[in-house]
């Protein structure tokens, strides 16, 4: 509801590429109300100080079609996503993405290739991006990740951009993937934004080394989560919907 009530902004400001900026704001604060609207406690925990002045690539697992809100709502500023093809066949959302942000058929070598020209173009930018490796919702969400995909390691290691590993645990209870049914589960949310990891001095041959360490730490976090009591969540504390923790 939140979406469609700002669509026609959207919609009319989408139409310039110097508006882009401010749809993406509007996705901000819709996101922002979408997740107020369950009265779910979310925290935010920031394990890392963000430096305006500084660019990243953040890399989280991919767990529910609430990630996206999730990552707009935590993050300032004007993110791009490099998101699976099939969001921007989307009624309505889809065509806000197609221009916003970066679309790819993991199938397809020209789309990759495409997808990867188009995140290094957003980076000169002056954008932050966010990248999946997972490439797509695990069946195991929430246990055990995806081996990651190669492309967003290879352009933090040829940009010189820290990576920052992200984490969200909950997100497969709130808004499970259910072969596209929609299916809302009330339950608290958390996201953890990880130290970034520097890649200045790296190069491709160091790829295996970060993308198994970016592995290791979202895999642990994870673990640690899901051997959590769900029904009780003895972990969080009486706070009110979307505070924030450790920021």
């Amino acid at each position: 509801m939140p979406f469609v009530v700002t669509y026609p902004v959207q919609a009319f400001l989408i139409r310039k590429e110097k508006w882009y900026k401010h749809v993406h704001n509007i996705n901000r604060a819709w996101s922002t109300v979408f997740l107020r609207m369950f009265m779910a406690p979310l925290i935010v925990e920031w394990r890392m100080r963000l430096n305006p002045k500084q660019q990243y690539i953040f890399t989280p697992n991919h767990s529910s079609y609430l990630d996206i809100p999730m990552m707009l709502h935590s993050i300032p500023g004007f993110l791009n996503f490099v998101g699976k093809s099939s969001l921007a066949k989307v009624p309505l959302w889809g065509k806000v993405y197609n221009k916003l942000y970066i679309s790819v058929d993991r199938k397809s070598a020209v789309s990759s290739a495409k997808s990867y020209i188009k995140s290094v173009k957003s980076l000169e930018q002056g954008r932050n991006l966010v990248i999946f490796p997972e490439g797509t919702i695990p069946p195991t969400a929430g246990e055990q990740l995806l081996p990651f995909k190669d492309g967003p390691f290879k352009l933090a290691i040829e940009k010189q951009l820290p990576v920052v590993p992200v984490t969200m645990p909950y997100n497969q209870h709130f808004l499970p993937d259910l072969d596209g049914k929609l299916k809302v589960r009330w339950h608290p949310l958390k996201i953890v934004f990880h130290e970034p990891i520097e890649t200045k001095g790296m190069t491709l041959a160091d790829l295996p080394m970060l993308k198994e360490r970016v592995f290791n730490i979202i895999q642990t976090e994870v673990t640690k989560h899901t051997k959590t009591d769900v029904n009780r969540y003895s972990d969080y504390q009486e706070i009110s919907a979307l505070s924030k923790a450790g920021v």
